[in-house]
C-alpha cells in the first residue's frame, strides 16, 4: 500500500509540475503579431504595412516629405495582451526627436482612430541625433512598458535636421512588441497559484537554487523574439531555429538531454548561418538597385549553394525534415476581426471611468546613446492614497475625500487645503513608493479641482498643484518623472481654462500656466513649450485661441529657443498656420511672434513664408511682416521707398529747373555784350549814311521811330522779328521753340541754326562721330546708313553753295545768299518741314515780304549774324555763337 501511494503521489507531482511548467510557459512574454490599422501618411513605396515584416531587407515606413507633424501610425495586435517591451529600429538620419506610445482596448466601430480620448498615453523615448556616428548608424530603442490593451498607437514628433534629410521627414525601419495574453497577465492570480503548487509540493518558494533560471522567471523574453534576431537573420533560417527552440524545450521536458545538446549545437550554428545568408540579402538587394544583375545573380547563386551545404550537413544528424523546409511566413498578415466584433466584445468603462480608476504612466528621461538601451514606462495602478493621509473618522465631509466630491463648494475648497496641509507635513524618510502613490492621488484630485467653476476651488487646487511641484518633490527627493506627471496631467485641463468664459478665470489660468513653466523643476522638462505650438483647432474658441497665442508669445520673450521645448521650426510652422486663423487677435498676435522671432534669428525665418514678391503683398498680413523685416534690417519700407522716390525726383527738377535758370542767364549776358557790340558797329555805319541821306529819306531805325542806341532792343537778330514780350526772357523762350531760322538738335538737344544744321553734326554735336558726309546731298547722314544711302542714290543732289543753298529738313535746294534762308524757312510757300512755322503764323500775321526785308537788312541776322542761342540744357551750339565776319 505504502508503495503504491508513493508512486501514486509521484504521478501526482509529475502532473502538478507539467500543469505549472505549461502555465509558466505560457505565462512568459513572447512576439506578439500586429497589423497595421491606419497611419497618417507615407512617401511612395515605403507604407507603414512594411512594419509588419521583420527581415534584413526591409525598408520600413517613412513619413510623407515635409509633412505636418506629428504623424501617427495605429497598430491592432492578434489578441488583446500586456504589453511588456516595445523594440524599435530607427532610421539611420530620418530620425524622429521624440516618439510618444499610445494604447486602448478597442476601437469605436466608426473607426476614428486619432481621437485623443480613446488612447490613453503611456509616455514617449526620445532617440538621438545621431551625429556622432556621421548618421550611419541605426539605433535601436528598447522600451519595458506594462500596459494591456489591443491598439497601440505612435505619435513621431519633429525630427532632428542633418544634411541627408532634406525633405524633413521621420522613419520607423521596424517595431517589435513582446508581452504575454492579458488572460495571463494577473500577477496575484499567477503568484497565490503558484505558492500553493509550491506548498503542495512542499517546496521553498524562496529557494535561492531556483532563482535566476528561465523556467521561474515570469518577465523572461527569449532571444529569439528579440527584434534584432530578426532584423539580422535570414526569414527561412530564422524560422527553422525558432522550430528547433521548440523542439530543445520539447526534448529538455522529456529529460532527452544528448538530443537537446545537439539541437542547441545547431541553433547556434544556423544563427550565423542565418546572418552570413541576411548579409548576402542586403548585398543582393544593393545590386539589384544600382542595376548590377551580374553581381545581384552571384549573390543569389552564392546563397542558394550555401543554403543547401548546411540543410544537407543538418539533414544528416536528422534535424530537419519536410515541415521545416518549407517556408511559412514570419507574421501573419490576415485582416483581423475588429474589438467591436461579439467574441471580443466586453464591458469597456467610460472615458471618466477611465480617469476614476487613475491608471498613471511614467515615461522615459531622454538618455542618448549608441548602444541599444532600455527606458522604462512602468504603469502603476491607483491607490486611495489620499484616504490614508486624511481621517476617516471625522463625520465631515470636509474632513475626507468625499468633501472634494460634494456639492458644496466650500466642502471642495476645504478638503484641497486639508490636502495641502498634510502634504506638508509629510514626515521625511517616509517610503518613496507611498509618497510617489499620494503624489498620484493628489494630481487626481487637483485635475477634478481645475474642472471646478467656483473660483475659490479653482485657485485652491492651483496653490496646491504649486506647492507639490516646488516644495513637495524637491523636499522628498522625487525624480524628475513625478514632476513630469504633474505638469502632463494638468497642463491639456489648464489651458482648456484659459478658453473660459470668465475672464477673470482665464486670466488666471493663463497666468500660473507662464508661472509654471519659469519653475526651475519643470523648465528643463521643456513640457508646456509643446502644448503651446500645436495647431490651433478650427473649431476652438475665440479665448482658447487668443490665450494660447499669447502665452506663446509671452513665454517665447521669457524662455527663448535655446533648450526651452521652443524650435525655430515649431514655433514659425504654429504662426503661419496662425496667420490663416479667422479671429483678426489670434493673426495679429501671429505676425507680432514672427516679427519677434525674426530680430533673433534673422534669415532663418524666411525658409518659412512664401517669397517677397507683389502677390505675396497683396495680403495684407505678409505685407505688414515683410516691412517689419525691412525696419528691423534697417532697410526702408515701400512706402518709404515711393516716398524717397517722389521727394527725390522733385528735388531734381527743382535742381534741373534751377541749372536751367542759371544757364540761360549766362546765356544771355553773353547775348547783351554781342548785342552791344553790334549796336556799337551799326552806330557806326548809321551815322555816316545819315550824313549822305538826301531828299529827306530817313534810316531804318529812324523810319521805325527807334533811337539807334536802342535798334535791338526786343528785336529777333535770327528772324528780325520784334516784341515787347523780347525781353531778355522773353527772347530765351522765343530762341528755345519759335523762331523759324533756329531749331533743336535732336541727338544733344542744343538750339542751332537751321542753315549750319547740317555743320553741326558733323562737326560739334555730341554724336557728331555716328555721321557722315554724302558726297552725293552734303548732308549728314548716319555712318551706319551711310553706305545704303550713298548706292540707293536716293537723294537730291546738292549744287554748289554759290548756286543754291541746300535745307537740311526739306532736302530742297533754293536760290543762295542769306536773305534767300528767310523766305525759305519763314515764308508760307518756302520750306514744308519746318515745324516752328504753324505756330508762328497761327501766332500773328506774315512779315510783309518787302518789310521782312528791309527788317531783316537793316538787321545783323540778314548778314548771317549768329548769337550765343539758349537750349533747353543751357548749352551753346558753337557755330551760333560765332559773329560773321563780314558783319
Amino acid at each position: 500500500m505504502k508503495v503504491k501511494e508513493r508512486s501514486r503521489s509521484c504521478i501526482k507531482h509529475v502532473k502538478i509540475r507539467k500543469v505549472l511548467r505549461g502555465a509558466q510557459t505560457r505565462r512568459m512574454p513572447h512576439k506578439i503579431g500586429f497589423v497595421v490599422v491606419s497611419s497618417s501618411g507615407h512617401e511612395d513605396g515605403f507604407s507603414a504595412r512594411e512594419l509588419m515584416i521583420h527581415a534584413p531587407t526591409v525598408s520600413g515606413w517613412r513619413s510623407p516629405r515635409f509633412c505636418q507633424f506629428p504623424q501617427e501610425i495605429v497598430l491592432q495586435m492578434v489578441e488583446r495582451c500586456r504589453i511588456r517591451k516595445l523594440q524599435l529600429l530607427a532610421h539611420q538620419y530620418m530620425i524622429s526627436s521624440k516618439i510618444e506610445f499610445y494604447i486602448s482596448e478597442s476601437l469605436p466601430e466608426y473607426f476614428a482612430p486619432y481621437q485623443a480620448e480613446r488612447f490613453r498615453r503611456l509616455g514617449y523615448v526620445s532617440l538621438c541625433d545621431n551625429e556622432k556616428t556621421g548618421c550611419k548608424a541605426r539605433e535601436l530603442k528598447s522600451v519595458y512598458v506594462d500596459a494591456v490593451g489591443q491598439f497601440l498607437k505612435l505619435s513621431f514628433h519633429q525630427n532632428h535636421a542633418n544634411k541627408y534629410n532634406i525633405y524633413n521627414q521621420v522613419a520607423l525601419v521596424a517595431i517589435n512588441i513582446i508581452g504575454d495574453p492579458a488572460d495571463f497577465s494577473d500577477e496575484s492570480n499567477t503568484a497565490s497559484r503558484e505558492k500553493l503548487i509550491d506548498h503542495y509540493l512542499g517546496h521553498n518558494s524562496e529557494d535561492p537554487a531556483l532563482e535566476g533560471t528561465y523556467a521561474r522567471r515570469s518577465d523572461y523574453i527569449s532571444p529569439l523574439d528579440d527584434l534584432a534576431f530578426d532584423m539580422y537573420q535570414d526569414p527561412e533560417v530564422a524560422q527553422i531555429i525558432r522550430k528547433l527552440d521548440e523542439r530543445k524545450r520539447e526534448a529538455v521536458q522529456k529529460e532527452r538531454y544528448d538530443y537537446a545538446k545537439k539541437l542547441k549545437q545547431a541553433i547556434a550554428d544556423l544563427q550565423k548561418v542565418g546572418e552570413h545568408l541576411g548579409r548576402y540579402e542586403v548585398e543582393k538587394r544593393c545590386a539589384v538597385e544600382k542595376e548590377d544583375y551580374d553581381l545581384a545573380k552571384e549573390k543569389k547563386q552564392q546563397m542558394e549553394q550555401y543554403r543547401a551545404e548546411v540543410y544537407e550537413q543538418l539533414e544528416l544528424h536528422s534535424l530537419l525534415d519536410a515541415e521545416l523546409m518549407r517556408r511559412p511566413l514570419d507574421l501573419p498578415l490576415r485582416p483581423l476581426a475588429r474589438s467591436g466584433s461579439p467574441r471580443h466584445q466586453k464591458p469597456m468603462p467610460s472615458l471618466p471611468q477611465l480617469e476614476e480608476r487613475g491608471t498613471e504612466n511614467q515615461f522615459a528621461e531622454p538618455v542618448l546613446q549608441e548602444k541599444p538601451s532600455s527606458y522604462s514606462l512602468t504603469i502603476s495602478p491607483q491607490y486611495s492614497a489620499v484616504d490614508q493621509l486624511l481621517p476617516a473618522t471625522d463625520p465631515h465631509p470636509k474632513t475626507n475625500v468625499a468633501g472634494a466630491y460634494s456639492k458644496t463648494w466650500s466642502y471642495r475648497e476645504d478638503a484641497l487645503l486639508a490636502l495641502y496641509k498634510k502634504l506638508m507635513e509629510m514626515p521625511v524618510g517616509t517610503p518613496k513608493e507611498d509618497l510617489k502613490n499620494i503624489l498620484r492621488a493628489s494630481i487626481f484630485l487637483i485635475r477634478r479641482a481645475i474642472k471646478d467653476i467656483v473660483t475659490s476651488v479653482f485657485q485652491a487646487s492651483l496653490k496646491l498643484l504649486k506647492m507639490i511641484i516646488t516644495q513637495y518633490i524637491p523636499k522628498h527627493k522625487l525624480s524628475k518623472l513625478e514632476t513630469a506627471h504633474c505638469v502632463e496631467r494638468t497642463i491639456p485641463i489648464l489651458l482648456t481654462r484659459t478658453g473660459d468664459s470668465s475672464a477673470r478665470l482665464r486670466v488666471t489660468a493663463a497666468n500660473f500656466i507662464q508661472e509654471m513653466a519659469l519653475f526651475k523643476e519643470v523648465k528643463s522638462l521643456q513640457i508646456i513649450p509643446s502644448y503651446l505650438v500645436q495647431p490651433l483647432k478650427a473649431n476652438s474658441s475665440v479665448h482658447l485661441a487668443m490665450s494660447q497665442m499669447g502665452l506663446l508669445a509671452r513665454l517665447l520673450k521669457d524662455l527663448g529657443t535655446g533648450s526651452s521645448g521652443f524650435t525655430i521650426d515649431n514655433v514659425m510652422k504654429f504662426s503661419v498656420s496662425s496667420l490663416e486663423h479667422r479671429v483678426y487677435e489670434v493673426r495679429e498676435t501671429a505676425v507680432r511672434i514672427i516679427l519677434d522671432m525674426y530680430r533673433q534669428h534673422q534669415a532663418s525665418i524666411l525658409e518659412y513664408l512664401p517669397p517677397d514678391d507683389s502677390n505675396t503683398r497683396k495680403n495684407i498680413l505678409y505685407k505688414t511682416i515683410f516691412e517689419g523685416f525691412a525696419k528691423i534690417d534697417g532697410r526702408p519700407t515701400d512706402a518709404e521707398i515711393r516716398q524717397a522716390r517722389r521727394k527725390a525726383a522733385t528735388e531734381e527738377a527743382e535742381k534741373q529747373k534751377k541749372e536751367e535758370i542759371k544757364a540761360l542767364q549766362g546765356q544771355l549776358a553773353a547775348l547783351k555784350e554781342i548785342q552791344a557790340e553790334v549796336q556799337e558797329k551799326e552806330s557806326d555805319a548809321v551815322k555816316p549814311k545819315n550824313q549822305d541821306i538826301q531828299g529827306g529819306k530817313a534810316a531804318p531805325a529812324e523810319a521805325l521811330g527807334i533811337p539807334d542806341e536802342h535798334y535791338l532792343d526786343n528785336l529777333c537778330i535770327f528772324c528780325g522779328e520784334r516784341s515787347e514780350s523780347f525781353t531778355e526772357e522773353g527772347l530765351d523762350l522765343h530762341y528755345w521753340k519759335h523762331c523759324l531760322m533756329l531749331t533743336r538738335c535732336d541727338h544733344c538737344k542744343q538750339v542751332v541754326e537751321i542753315s549750319s544744321l547740317t555743320e553741326h553734326l558733323l562737326t560739334e554735336c555730341d554724336k557728331k562721330d555716328g555721321f557722315g558726309k554724302c558726297s552725293r546731298c552734303s548732308e549728314a547722314v548716319f555712318k551706319e546708313e551711310l553706305p545704303r544711302h550713298i548706292k540707293n542714290k536716293e537723294c537730291n543732289p546738292a549744287k554748289p553753295e554759290k548756286l543754291a543753298n541746300r535745307c537740311p529738313l526739306c532736302h530742297e535746294n533754293f536760290s543762295p545768299g542769306e536773305e534767300a534762308w528767310k523766305a525759305h524757312l519763314m515764308s508760307l510757300a518756302g520750306c514744308t518741314m519746318n515745324l516752328r512755322k504753324t505756330h508762328i503764323l497761327q501766332k500773328a500775321p506774315a512779315l510783309q515780304p518787302g518789310k521782312s526785308s528791309a527788317v531783316a537788312a537793316s538787321g545783323p541776322s540778314g548778314s548771317k549774324a549768329r548769337s550765343k542761342i539758349p537750349t533747353p540744357k543751357g548749352g551753346l551750339s558753337k557755330s551760333s555763337s560765332r559773329t560773321h565776319a563780314r558783319r
